[in-house]
């Protein structure tokens, strides 16, 4: 089943030329499974491959991330790595490589008290990466997924995390000026799920739904920059492309709050693009330009990245 023709051709507006093939390709077949060893249970690595070798799993480091102990996977080998005992035990933790670069651009450091917005699996490499100390609010307001992420904290060894069932929109004004870190990864139309072999993945995508995302995120971003202490650093992410979604909610930021400084991000990765300062005959602030677009391809699925200090 192809992905819709608008969808189409505003990706194809936005992608680099060079990568666009690859990401059609991504598209069609997927990306290569990731995971990091838990750095909360493991100091060392050998242990925890050889037994997933054992196990069928052919692990293979990632080299711009091995501080962090990421490795891929073949796709085929999926339910081998989600039943195996080191998934079961916590030992490691199954995530893409593009929501694991976010959190390792935000950082985090022993001592501090940071925020994670509509928490998810960053809130555990946060964990990994302030050692288990410091505070970590981590914020979801729909019951199932506050429910899963209290277990996967509890399983992952996470005991520095404190966790609340609240609408992130609402935290800015409850705890302002508070926090050294703020992640949110917005909740949005997940463009970068889409698949051509799964009509699920695109039945519900429409402009006017990437509209309304952008209302939410705009809302949450306020919320996540008024929560932010003087000199900390916010990170706002998607796994969406429409630029609604994402420069033109941080240029919203920028106009609302002249202050805000977008920092500029540099990866060693070809699969990447900086952000767009024009949208459909539309300026965007220029600071998007230190935005960052992260394209899908073999080993990657497609994100957005904005990192963002206030002075």
């Amino acid at each position: 089943m192809p992905l819709p023709d608008l969808f189409l051709t505003r990706f194809e507006s936005l992608c680099p030329p060079a990568l666009f093939k690859d990401a059609m390709t991504a598209f069609q077949r997927g990306h290569l499974l990731s995971f990091r060893i838990n750095r909360l249970k493991h100091r060392y690595d050998d242990a925890v491959i050889e037994s997933l070798s054992q196990q069928g799993i052919e692990a293979t480091p990632v080299y711009w991330l091995d501080a962090f102990s990421v490795y891929t996977c073949p796709l085929e080998q999926h339910e081998a790595l989600t039943s195996s005992r080191e998934a079961e035990h916590g030992d490691i933790y199954i995530q893409t490589l593009s929501s694991m670069m976010a959190t390792c651009l935000l950082g985090a450091e022993p001592g501090e008290w940071n925020l994670d917005i509509a928490a998810s699996g960053k809130t555990i490499l946060m964990a990994e990466l302030m050692q288990n100390q410091g505070k970590i609010s981590a914020v979801e307001p729909v019951k199932g997924r506050f429910l899963r992420l209290q277990a996967n904290l509890e399983r992952m060894g996470v005991n520095n995390t404190r966790c609340y069932m609240k609408d992130g929109r609402s935290i800015g004004k409850l705890k302002p000026d508070t926090f050294d870190r703020v992640m949110l990864a917005a909740p949005c139309s997940s463009e970068r799920r889409f698949r051509t072999d799964d009509p699920a993945t695109t039945r519900h995508w429409s402009v006017a739904k990437v509209a309304d995302y952008a209302k939410k995120q705009k809302r949450l971003i306020v919320s996540a920059w008024d929560a932010l202490k003087p000199g900390g650093t916010l990170m706002y992410c998607t796994g969406s492309f429409s630029p609604e979604e994402n420069e033109k909610v941080v240029t919203h930021l920028l106009r609302k709050y002249q202050e805000a400084e977008l920092v500029p991000l540099h990866v060693p990765l070809n699969n990447v693009s900086p952000g767009i300062t024009e949208w459909q005959g539309r300026a965007l602030n220029p600071a998007c330009a230190f935005t960052l677009r992260v394209w899908p391809d073999h080993q990657m699925d497609g994100f957005f990245m904005a990192l963002i200090r206030k002075p």
